[in-house]
C-alpha cells in the first residue's frame, strides 16, 4: 500500500455531536502503515530559547515535531492523532490557532488538555502527536 490516503479513514460519524473544533473525532489507520510515535515536545529551541508566548512555544513544540517526524520519514501530513497539554485556559486558543493552521481538513484526531504546570515553570504548552504512513 503505497498511497497514506487510503491507508486512513478520518471517522466523523453523524450519530454524535459533531466535534467543537478542526479535528476528527478518529482515525482508522491500515494494519500495514509504518506508525511514529513522538514523545511530548516543549517549546524550547535548539539553543534553549523559550519563548513567553504561547503560539511561539507552540510553533517550536510543532517544529520540533516536524524534525523528528523527518528523521523518520514522514511529515505532519501524517499526523493521525495530536494530544496537547497547556497550563491555562487562555492558551487554548493561541494554541489552536497554530494547530488548525498546520492541520486543513481532515484534521487529525485531537485531544486538548489543561494541566497545572510542566517541569519547568516558563512552559506553556507540549505537544506530543502519532503518526502513520503507508509502506
Amino acid at each position: 500500500m503505497n498511497d497514506t490516503k487510503s491507508a486512513l479513514r478520518h471517522l466523523l460519524p453523524q450519530s454524535i455531536q459533531p466535534p467543537l473544533a478542526a479535528y476528527s473525532h478518529g482515525v482508522a489507520v491500515a494494519a500495514d502503515c509504518e506508525l511514529i510515535f513522538c514523545s511530548g515536545q516543549l517549546g524550547i529551541s535548539s539553543d534553549g530559547e523559550i519563548s513567553p508566548d504561547v503560539a511561539e512555544q507552540a510553533e517550536r513544540c510543532f517544529d520540533n515535531i516536524r524534525v523528528i517526524l523527518a528523521e523518520g520519514g514522514m511529515s505532519l501530513a501524517d499526523v493521525v492523532r495530536i494530544n496537547a497539554f497547556v497550563t491555562d485556559r487562555a492558551y487554548m486558543k493561541p494554541y489552536m490557532s497554530v494547530r488548525d493552521r498546520l492541520f486543513p481538513d481532515p484534521a487529525p484526531a485531537s485531544t486538548l488538555m489543561i494541566v497545572s504546570g510542566f517541569t519547568r515553570e516558563e512552559f506553556k504548552v507540549e505537544i506530543e502527536v502519532v503518526a502513520a504512513r503507508a509502506r
